[in-house]
């Protein structure tokens, strides 16, 4: 058995799904479902017809097997996972757990996926591609107790005035030594992460339809030109500038 044969073999690709499978596949996504496969499950939605050109990722032992086979795939290459029009592949069955927080924190928000994430004792900042990574998985990455506190009461309340006394009393800590904690762990002050996840969240709702007046009165802006700023400089930098507060 060559080595090809055994990654094959070892990542479940022994077993064909079969054609009945293959066709709800596609027919569940043509209808505007969301398709998901973890490690060599992508195989299964090359032959549904599902990565014809779109980018997509598997194994990093088959993905040269994957681009063989699927030749109208854009196989992108050492990424955990891969997002392209409602199909979503994970390189591994470890990061199969990273989209699933992905498809929670995008249908329910942020803090579903951060409860979850804890409840699995697992992180719940690690991006499948820079693009597509969220405020609450890339700024988690970091051990200060304190400061996950004051993020767990940010991602649920990020449309409400959050005064740093307060985010602070909750923490049992000084509003200077959040403050400090705080852009330590993160990069940012605890308002700044407040900022970046209100227009993720409103370009979400904008990709979905909102006009940006709605978008802006939905996450907690007074109205839509703070929204257009923050969304100027966010584009920019692909990081908000750390806001005072």
């Amino acid at each position: 058995m060559t080595r090809t044969e055994y990654a094959l073999a070892g990542h479940g690709l022994a077993g064909p799904v079969g054609a009945d499978d293959l066709r709800r596949l596609a027919d569940h996504h043509a209808r505007g479902g969301t398709v998901a496969s973890i490690c060599a499950g992508a195989f299964a939605l090359g032959r549904a017809g599902l990565l014809n050109g779109r980018r997509c990722t598997t194994h990093h032992e088959v993905q040269d097997e994957l681009a063989r086979r699927h030749r109208a795939a854009r196989v992108v290459r050492d990424v955990l996972y891969v997002v392209d029009d409602r199909v979503v592949i994970s390189a591994g069955i470890a990061s199969g757990i990273d989209v699933a927080l992905h498809l929670v924190a995008t249908r329910h928000g942020p803090s579903a996926a951060a409860r979850i994430a804890r409840t699995l004792v697992v992180y719940a900042r690690r991006n499948g591609h820079e693009p597509q990574a969220s405020a609450m998985m890339r700024h988690r990455s970091h051990l200060s107790d304190a400061v996950h506190r004051a993020q767990d009461l940010i991602d649920v309340h990020y449309s409400e005035l959050l005064p740093l006394a307060g985010l602070a009393a909750v923490c049992g800590v000084s509003e200077r030594t959040l403050s400090r904690l705080f852009r330590q762990a993160t990069g940012l002050t605890p308002l700044g992460y407040q900022q970046l996840l209100r227009v993720e969240r409103a370009e979400h709702l904008i990709g979905h339809g909102a006009t940006v007046e709605s978008a802006a009165r939905a996450v907690g802006f007074t109205d839509a030109r703070m929204l257009r700023r923050l969304r100027t400089r966010t584009r920019a930098t692909r990081e908000p500038l750390p806001l005072a507060g």
